[in-house]
């Protein structure tokens, strides 16, 4: 039987959905993972099976580096991690795992079933495709180099988890060490275990599966390898594709057999469409879109998706969003074509700072704040932002601040945003000049990015 890696909070959640640092000091939260993965540890030692911790000192990058240089083909790793969103409909449980692989996902299903069998009032939201993530992936699936998977606990700002996990913690690490027995007793069951005295003299190499590669609708002379459950593809198409190889992280690459592999999902970051057809062991790469990739973080220009595609965007990620704000879509996109701004970046911008219409960070729907706009100073402004007098004024006021940044040019309506003077004029022309200025999420941009190549692809423009 293997060991199992447990990583409790690094890196929070990869910044992928809010930030607990970004409405706490992220020290309390901290303190109540530690104390449950410290519980698991204890029960999975008491039923005689191996741990391996990564230091509470390591960031996300390094915690992966470290299970990375220990683990041997028969370990798992599995990540702790508490979630924060302002809607408090939102409670429960979830496993995220890699997009596509139905082992994984039967894998995270066992701990999420296993953890509320043991405390059956969790809710159980099952096991979720990294790719929901707002940065588009979930490193910890993506880049360890055993089966991994990231299970969140909790909740912490719904005050039911809280307390729940708080009252029932024993519980909860009994449920979670149960069902990571029963994971890792199902890998050791499909992969040999040699002593002294059967290893093999000759022992074959590992060897990984090879996949199909189809580029913009043509097979690819080359194949990739499949590792974990993660699609590789030679480096050397990375460079026929143009793309810079040192743009892609060294620990999303790897040598096999005399060449040089890089993680397919690594792409996406590039503007690159990513899929996978597991009937066909095919990953689908495409380049050639319907749309300039090389603009779509620019601030100013011309959005790509209709009101309807943007309407469906917002269905599927929160129909309930559609009762009251069906209109939305058609302002966003009325409201930016007069100032020149792109509107998918400003739906997409608001689809992060609302939740999608769930809102929170302290702003009430009834304030049609939809950017998380903060008012002047001096003025009375209700909860922690600006507030406007419908739904059109509060899109106009987000774009409106949106070329504050982005743009020198003179606005065609009348200011209503309420900042819009005390701006700098065109510092920020790129979406990446608005982390540390609109928001310090230091993966601000790659949050509203990695949405508009969700909304693109969605919405077949991808």
């Amino acid at each position: 039987m293997g060991k199992i890696f447990i990583s409790a909070g690094h890196g929070s959640f990869e910044g992928s959905f809010r930030d607990l640092s970004e409405m706490t000091g992220g020290t309390m939260e901290t303190a109540e993972l530690v104390a449950t993965r410290d519980l698991v540890i204890a029960e999975l030692r008491s039923r005689g099976i191996t741990i391996a911790i990564p230091s509470d000192d390591l960031n996300l990058a390094e915690a992966i580096a470290w299970i990375n240089t220990r683990s041997d083909q028969q370990d798992v790793a599995l990540s702790l991690q508490l979630n924060i969103v302002n809607a408090p409909e939102l409670r429960g449980t979830t496993a995220y795992y890699i997009t596509n692989n139905t082992l994984r996902k039967r894998q995270a299903e066992i701990l999420t079933n296993a953890l509320t069998k043991r405390v059956p009032e969790i809710t159980n939201r099952g096991a979720k495709a990294d790719t929901i993530a707002s940065i588009g992936s979930v490193s910890f699936c993506r880049q360890i180099a055993v089966p991994s998977i990231l299970l969140e606990l909790v909740f912490s700002n719904s005050s039911q988890d809280r307390l729940l996990m708080q009252t029932r913690r024993r519980d909860y690490a009994i449920g979670i060490a149960d069902g990571l027995q029963a994971w890792i007793n199902e890998t050791a069951t499909t992969i040999p275990v040699y002593t002294p005295a059967n290893r093999p003299t000759n022992p074959k190499p590992i060897t990984y599966p090879e996949v199909n590669i189809n580029l913009n609708g043509q097979s690819y002379a080359e194949k990739g390898i499949l590792v974990s459950g993660n699609v590789f593809v030679p480096a050397d198409l990375v460079d026929r594709l143009g793309f810079e190889l040192n743009q892609i992280p060294l620990n999303c690459r790897l040598r096999y057999q005399s060449i040089v592999y890089v993680q397919a999902i690594a792409l996406r970051e590039l503007n690159t469409s990513v899929s996978w057809d597991s009937t066909t062991r095919t990953l689908y790469l495409k380049t050639i879109f319907k749309v300039f990739t090389g603009q779509i973080d620019q601030i100013m220009g011309v959005g790509n998706a209709s009101e309807v595609q943007l309407l469906m965007f917002l269905k599927n990620n929160n129909e309930a969003a559609l009762t009251n704000y069906g209109d939305l879509p058609h302002l966003y996109r009325e409201e930016a074509e007069i100032e020149g701004v792109n509107h998918d970046i400003a739906f997409c911008q608001m689809c992060i700072e609302t939740n999608f219409l769930r809102f929170g960070k302290g702003i009430e729907p009834e304030q049609n704040n939809f950017a998380s706009l903060g008012a002047v100073a001096s003025s009375a402004a209700k909860a922690s932002g600006a507030s406007f007098e419908d739904q059109r004024t509060g899109v106009r006021a987000h774009v409106q601040h949106l070329k504050a940044y982005a743009s020198n040019a003179p606005l065609f309506q009348t200011v209503v945003a309420p900042r819009f003077h005390l701006v700098a004029r065109g510092v920020a022309p790129v979406l990446s000049q608005l982390t540390g200025r609109w928001a310090i999420d230091p993966l601000y941009d790659r949050k509203i990015l990695a949405l508009i190549r969700r909304l693109y692809e969605s919405a077949g423009i991808f």
